[in-house]
């Protein structure tokens, strides 16, 4: 018997010895294989800290710590999160760092409905489960160097969520829905291929730390720069730093559709009481309306995205943001040609070839 596995049993039998009272096992670094069975044993177990070991699967044992708050099984051989974690009810903290998890068996998430702060960092998860949208006490979400695609509507759901780091995977978008998590504070999506971050990223009043470096973002939403960052990167992606090409000029031609669509919309903006309930009777109407967008020279709204321009603005005096960026280059829409001809002169329209 090694001397490492030789220490490993006599810390067990100490803990066994203690029974109830035992709150704390740390095992770090041991070469464990297989997690001790004896820790059945153990109810009264408050922290679990098993990382930089050999384990490849996780014991059913571990169910029977209901009162478990901290559990670290980071840097081991794990590839799957089985049902039985279910029952670590009392779990806050669950460390998960390093392994080889690419299954969360459904469930899961069931019983942890005390968990504030999940790391899932450096796996080999392809996507995640719709039931994390069961966790309605996480506060601290990480999952940097996965293999994500997406994100699930579900996540935005954690309206206590106030770090969301999805630094390194294969994110091509963030959905609208991000403006849901209202107390989110941080959020890192450092080397994705996200091409543009979604206006409802805009909401987010509490944010406060943007990390957006290594995407392909050229421009951003309208009103991004009303957010109140204090730390702000960008890096590496191809921003208009240059004022691009004007737009090609053409005739405005509206559609019967788009004329008696902005028609609607503007009275509707005069709160007309006889049109608001109507529309209560037809949702396939509110759902057209929801599309709608608003000019930023005029500021009436319209449907069709007439002409794509980018406005430069100074980047605000509170962000402490990437090196050498001066200007923020937004990306506004314009219901026509005419609007066009009256913007400011740090507006351009974007050529398209």
């Amino acid at each position: 018997m090694s001397p490492s596995k030789i220490m490993t049993e006599r810390l067990l039998v100490t803990a066994l010895k203690g029974g109830k009272n035992t709150k704390i096992i740390t095992l770090i670094g041991k070469k464990i294989r297989k997690m001790p069975s004896t820790l059945g044993k153990l109810p009264g177990l408050r922290t679990l800290d098993l990382q930089n070991n050999l384990i490849c699967k996780i014991c059913p044992e571990l169910s029977a710590l209901t009162q478990l708050t901290l559990l670290n099984l980071g840097n081991n051989r794990l590839e799957e999160l089985p049902e039985e974690m279910k029952g670590l009810i009392s779990l806050k903290s669950l460390h998960l760092f390093g392994n080889k998890i690419c299954r969360i068996a459904a469930g899961v998430f069931d019983g942890l409905q005390e968990l504030m702060m999940l790391n899932l960092n450096d796996n080999r998860l392809t996507s995640l489960p719709q039931e994390v949208g069961r966790l309605k006490k996480l506060t601290r979400l990480s999952l940097n160097h996965n293999q994500l695609t997406t994100i699930p509507e579900e996540l935005f759901s954690l309206r206590h969520l106030s770090e969301l780091h999805l630094n390194y995977n294969q994110l091509m978008c963030i959905p609208e829905e991000i403006k849901l998590l209202r107390n989110l504070q941080q959020l890192s999506v450092v080397r994705n291929n996200l091409e543009g971050l979604p206006e409802g990223l805009c909401h987010l009043r509490k944010l406060r730390i943007l990390d957006i470096a290594g995407n392909v973002i050229q421009t951003f939403p309208d009103g991004f720069q009303d957010l109140r960052l204090s730390e702000f990167y960008c890096e590496g992606n191809p921003l208009f730093l240059t004022q691009p090409n004007f737009a090609t000029q053409h005739r405005d031609i509206l559609t019967l559709r788009e004329i008696a669509t902005r028609c609607i919309l503007l009275q509707l903006e005069e709160d007309h009481p006889l049109i608001l309930e109507a529309m209560e009777y037809y949702p396939e109407i509110k759902d057209i309306f929801s599309q709608a967008k608003q000019c930023a020279i005029c500021r009436k709204p319209f449907f069709s995205e007439w002409v794509e321009c980018v406005q430069f603005v100074s980047l605000p005096k509170n962000w402490n943001a990437s090196k050498n960026l001066q200007q923020i280059p937004l990306r506004i829409l314009l219901c026509s040609y005419e609007c066009f001809d009256q913007r400011d002169t740090n507006v351009f329209g974007v050529f398209e070839e």
